[in-house]
């Protein structure tokens, strides 16, 4: 463990404030496993509690060409998954992998080898970082880094078919700075060692490789020049075009020339490619060159708007929303807040016209072309479009995010595009229809065509998976598993609790804590969690005096009040008087409600925003707290963070994710900048004011969006004057949250961008927190104190618990024993133990978890002895050091329940129906015993009562 915390200071004192280094990268990810092994918590394990209907982003398929039912399908952060029964079920492959980061993947099916690109390409906000090329001999169960280390986005890997040790990939490179590995790669030993066949400069990468399908010397490449900034996103460039190889992608020869009918220039965005044969190759374009005047979209908005005030509330939200998408005005504007400002006075329906027309107008000069199919039918030397008009209402805004087209591998003609809606073509593109229908979500990444069997399609979306066999007519939603990507989790007060999230793509959920996979509810008819609102899922607050009274809402501030006990839905995000200018909303805007007083609802724009009355009326409490307005087209310059101390109503702090931490100890009235000894530009993830100590705070800094994966935590105990780094062991990764623990102010989680960890000494040293919890980002944690659980958002593996029972109890006094045994609750005696309600349902079994703590590795008896001091269990345990479990199930032999039986003559103890006797109301004794020492604790059984705990 001591290598381990020098090592990783080490790594800390090398890339403060700076990138991280792929080697340390890679020796982080070596570090986090040694820290697994070693963790005082590799027996607590968690316990994942959906939702699964909801699912995560598809970014890829592969499916056996011999059995269509059995394919793997990755998940953009949610790693591998594989099904043989046509989707019905699917089972994690990349558990052991170091990361769930997926950009492609491509399977051998002849030898089992999967292969997999590891980084994402779809180059969105949460499209993280990958550590290379993965491969497995073994179906998952081990996995090999065949390097590509710093590529971080692999877009595409191409198997020879006649030589799989032959494998060709297109790499991206880095998402938010310039770097030299990438480009097209290949292998001919396997993947041990890789040349560099085509490389442009270091900000183009390439987004697509395709081959001829009977003939792997005939390729393509898509090379994508883009530059994305925290603030800012460009999607084209003259670099990007398409490359062709003849020699199995050796070397390569631009295509795309002034001659070849195909666009060039600044303007040419994403490209991806769908090859039918050496001769006919399909493209899709995002062509970000502007549209010509005369192509401006109609005029439905001013008409729209022209309504008399109730004439216009009565126009459906989803037409509303339909027009502002069509004019890429939705990250600014939603149906909800444009009639909020008509329906409360703020403004009428024609000067909400003026102010929706002002960012039209601003916008026009800036329409781009979007979308467009090209086709070569002499292997790419010549390039005709297919189509005459725009094909407008598809990629909105945001072509980046998609440019994926497929063809029928058994006609020419008939082609997919994936975008918002997926659209296909039965004339080689000339026109389109939608096959979007109302069981498939928006957003496709990934369209999958049988070449068996025409009109069987395996479609890949932001919601998940989709099926069908008639071409798209109709669609089975395969969603079993939990892949969604939280951004945020919080709980109530109900006995038992609920869990609430917000999602990527997919609103915001709320589910029971004891939820448990079944496909149960598709027999009641309803779903154990229920959605609340639409959108990108944001943060939820929940009054805690009425659990029906819900704040949350979706991207860039819009923020509701809903009353879910009466089905009432208001907005509430404040606004700006007429003549001020717009606030500024992050894309995942902060808002809390009030410790001291549940009618305070707290939110963040550039400014800090107070209500006294849960968002009626709003009050700017704080001088803009960020750097101010930075040129660009992504909302930037806002407040990421808020904390208010649980201690002292009015000491509040804020963190902005241009890196900026204030605070207030007067309820808004000053600020005072506190982050000037903090590395300068970075991404505020959280602040957090103490529970135990009022002078204590925390704080997290995130530099995923400056490509620097350095773990920035710190802790100050004096208002944020000065800091301390308690970053300490922790393997380099991006930090989210951090949390306090609400009974033993020494113990802190922390969730990064790889994992989840715990520290029992505020920071001084850090522990592996993620047994049963795949290397997946962590956003979000919340305690819920009244159950002792630790609840954790992750972004591609859903939500997932755990108790903090024993956890809590880790002081100082204990972890000085050699040994020591948690007491154990008084458990009620049930007559369903050993029996079941019919002869085909299995037997109800309880058990007991049995906790001690060991100081070291050791083996150890575990003994329990019964009323009569008979030992009714002995089992000798290998123990860790740190926590350890061992499960009893109260069960007796005939001998040992006849002597109580013949001790006491009126003991009813009768055999079960499932064959065992099990120990009656009574008190044992536990004993753990290490060589000479020994520890005891009860283990009460008492009559039933609705107070204690049934088993």
């Amino acid at each position: 463990m001591k290598k381990i915390v020098l090592f990783s200071a080490l790594i800390l004192q090398s890339v403060s404030w700076g990138q991280v280094s792929t080697e340390v990268i890679q020796q982080a990810l070596e570090a986090k496993k040694q820290m697994e092994k070693q963790s005082l918590f590799q027996n607590v394990t968690f316990e994942n509690v959906g939702p699964t209907v909801m699912s995560g982003r598809v970014v890829d398929v592969d499916v056996n060409p011999e059995n269509p039912t059995e394919f793997y399908v990755g998940y953009a952060s949610g790693g591998l998954w594989y099904t043989n029964n046509n989707g019905m079920s699917f089972l994690p492959v990349m558990d052991a992998a170091p990361t769930q980061n997926v950009g492609d993947i491509a399977i051998d099916w002849k030898r089992g080898t999967i292969w997999v690109g590891t980084g994402e390409v779809n180059s969105s906000r949460s499209s993280y970082a990958g550590i290379g090329i993965l491969k497995s001999e073994d179906k998952g169960k081990t996995w090999q880094n065949m390097g590509l280390h710093d590529s971080h986005h692999i877009s595409r890997i191409l198997i020879n078919p006649s030589n799989p040790d032959e494998v060709v990939v297109g790499a991206v490179g880095h998402l938010y700075s310039k770097n030299e590995e990438r480009g097209v790669y290949k292998t001919t030993n396997g993947g041990k060692t890789w040349n560099k066949t085509l490389y442009i400069d270091d900000e183009t990468g390439i987004i697509d490789v395709a081959v001829s399908p009977k003939n792997f010397k005939v390729q393509y490449a898509a090379s994508w020049s883009k530059d994305r900034k925290a603030w800012d996103f460009i999607g084209s460039g003259a670099t990007s075009g398409i490359y062709k190889s003849k020699d199995a992608g050796l070397t390569w020869k631009l295509f795309t020339t002034g001659e070849s009918g195909f666009p060039v220039g600044e303007g040419v965005g994403r490209i991806g490619l769908a090859v039918y044969d050496d001769s006919n190759v399909y493209a899709i374009l995002d062509n970000q060159f502007k549209r010509p005047l005369q192509s401006k979209k109609s005029n439905s908005l001013p008409v729209a708007f022209s309504m008399p005030g109730d004439e216009f509330l009565k126009i459906p939200n989803k037409s509303l929303n339909s027009i502002l998408k069509n004019y890429g005005l939705t990250e600014k504007y939603r149906a909800e807040n444009i009639k909020h400002w008509v329906q409360n006075g703020y403004l009428q329906p024609d000067e909400a016209a003026k102010v929706v027309l002002d960012a039209i107008n601003s916008l026009a000069e800036t329409e781009v072309i979007g979308a467009e199919v090209y086709k070569s039918d002499n292997g790419g030397k010549n390039w005709t479009k297919t189509h005459q008009d725009f094909i407008d209402d598809f990629f909105y805004s945001y072509g980046y995010y998609f440019s994926v087209i497929s063809v029928d591998p058994n006609d020419v003609n008939k082609i997919y595009l994936s975008g918002v809606p997926i659209i296909k073509s039965n004339d080689g593109g000339k026109t389109f229809t939608s096959i979007s229908e109302d069981n498939v979500h928006s957003d496709h990444h990934v369209v999958w065509v049988n070449p068996n069997k025409s009109g069987h399609l395996i479609n890949g979306n932001d919601g998940g998976l989709n099926i069908s066999y008639d071409d798209g007519a109709h669609w089975v939603k395969s969603n079993s598993h939990s892949v969604s990507q939280f951004y945020s989790v919080n709980v109530d007060e109900q006995e038992p609790y609920n869990i609430y999230g917000g999602m990527q793509d997919n609103g915001v959920w709320v589910g029971p804590s004891n939820y448990k996979y079944s496909s149960e509810w598709y027999q009641t008819g309803k779903y154990p969690y229920e959605n609340l609102i639409g959108g990108d899922g944001m943060q939820t607050q929940i009054d805690k005096r009425n659990p029906n009274i819900v704040f949350t809402g979706f991207q860039f501030g819009n923020y509701y009040r809903i009353d879910r006990a009466n089905n009432k839905r208001e907005y509430i995000s404040p606004k700006p008087k007429k003549d001020e200018k717009p606030f500024r909303f992050n894309w995942q805007t902060p808002i809390l409600l009030s410790s001291h007083n549940q009618d305070i609802l707290y939110m963040g724009s550039n400014f800090l925003h107070r209500s006294m009355n849960q968002g009626e009326t709003w009050t700017a409490i704080s001088p803009d707290l960020t750097q101010g307005v930075k040129e660009g087209n992504v909302a930037f310059g806002t407040i990421a963070a808020i904390s208010e101390s649980p201690l002292q109503f009015g000491l509040l702090y804020t963190g902005s994710d241009d890196g900026l931490l204030h605070v207030s100890k007067d309820g808004g009235a000053t600020w005072n900048k506190i982050s000037g000894n903090l590395p300068q530009n970075r991404w505020v993830s959280r602040v957090v004011a103490s529970a135990h100590k009022k002078e204590r705070v925390y704080a997290t800094l995130n530099g995923y969006r400056n490509d620097d994966f350095a773990s920035y935590v710190y802790v100050s105990d004096d208002f944020g004057q000065t800091w301390k780094n308690i970053a300490n062991n922790l393997p380099a990764s991006p930090v989210n949250v951090i949390v306090e623990d609400n009974v033993n102010e020494n113990i802190l989680y922390l969730g990064t961008d790889n994992g989840l960890y715990v520290s029992l000494n505020k920071g001084t040293s850090w522990d592996d927190f993620s047994n049963g919890i795949p290397n997946v980002a962590v956003h979000d944690v919340v305690i819920q104190k009244k159950a002792k659980d630790l609840v954790v958002g992750t972004h591609g593996r859903s939500v997932y618990k755990v108790n903090l029972g024993q956890v809590q109890e880790l002081n100082d006094k204990v972890v000085a024993k050699n040994l020591h045994v948690f007491e154990l609750k008084k458990i009620e005696k049930s007559k369903n133990w050993g029996n079941s309600w019919s002869s085909w349902a299995k037997a109800s079994e309880p058990k007991v978890e049995i906790w001690f703590y060991s100081n070291a590795d050791t083996e150890v008896l575990l003994q329990i002895e019964n009323s009569l001091k008979e030992v009714v269990f002995s089992q000798k345990v290998k123990a860790v050091k740190g926590l350890n479990k061992q499960e009893y199930d109260f069960s007796l032999t005939k001998e040992a329940a006849d002597r109580l039986k013949n001790k006491d003559k009126k003991l009813k103890l009768e055999q079960a129906k499932n064959g065992k006797y099990y120990l009656p109301i009574s008190v044992n004794k536990i004993s753990i015993q290490k060589g000479s020492e020994k520890v005891v604790t009860d283990l009460e059984i008492i009559e039933s009562k609705l107070t204690v705990i049934q088993l």
